[in-house]
């Protein structure tokens, strides 16, 4: 059986720190894929997909090019964007899919744009994102998706952050690109037809949390909340996110 882990808007498989060895040691007998989505990462240099779907046939390119035996099931691990991709991939091909993890993802028409984005940060992003430098942008990120990360360990996770985007630069245009994905990308009314669980921190304070608990009402499905974790679940408790996946 083959995990693929989805991150979302502007990161890359580096991002999930630790994250993705403890996963793997918990899920001792399955194979996990990590890809960069194309403007990310080791593919900094592509030009970044304008729509969900044009993501969803990258992911799955890059997946049938790793996986240890070609019939296996998938089971996706997403979060934020990457979720918008897990979505559209279980409505595309839902039978290459046995179940779905979703964390603090957001989707329209079903939650409001002031939900999938808190307009107090408008101002912050729009003018990090468009003339911020590269420590500054990421400062950003970290401020606004995780909650729980101390000042000595959030030192450490900025430097290396920084490493990456100095590394793989993401491109402004790309960023914008990216963005374009996510407003044009109208979900389903129905639930995708994979077993799906939904995961969302508290105290998010990118996306608003009742964005998933819109989306588990709507669909009737499991949401299961941190009270203190933020947007980067797999960040604030990597362990708690990894239960979660074995129940």
């Amino acid at each position: 059986m083959t995990w693929v882990l989805l991150r979302g808007l502007m990161r890359e498989q580096r991002h999930w720190g630790n994250f993705t060895q403890q996963f793997a040691q918990a899920h001792p007998h399955e194979h996990i894929i990590t890809l960069d989505f194309a403007g990310n990462g080791a593919l900094y240099q592509q030009a970044s997909a304008t729509s969900i779907g044009a993501m969803v046939e990258q992911a799955r390119g890059q997946v049938q090019q790793q996986q240890q035996q070609s019939e296996d099931k998938i089971k996706l691990l997403a979060i934020s964007l990457g979720g918008m991709v897990a979505v559209a991939w279980a409505e595309r091909y839902p039978h290459e899919l046995q179940r779905m993890v979703l964390i603090n993802t957001s989707l329209a028409p079903h939650n409001p744009f002031y939900q999938r984005l808190r307009p107090a940060n408008y101002p912050a992003i729009i003018s990090t994102m468009l003339t911020g430098t590269q420590r500054q942008r990421e400062q950003l990120i970290l401020r606004l998706t995780s909650h729980r990360s101390n000042a000595a360990s959030a030192e450490r996770l900025l430097n290396d952050w920084v490493h990456y985007a100095q590394q793989y630069p993401i491109r402004r245009r790309n960023i914008l690109r990216q963005l374009v994905a996510a407003m044009r990308y109208r979900a389903p009314a129905q639930a995708p037809q994979v077993p799906l669980l939904m995961l969302t921190g508290a105290r998010d304070a990118l996306v608003g949390p009742q964005c998933s608990a819109t989306l588990a009402h709507l669909w009737q499905v499991e949401l299961r909340v941190h009270p203190e974790a933020g947007h980067d679940l797999p960040l604030d408790d990597p362990a708690w996110v990894i239960q979660q996946t074995l129940g």
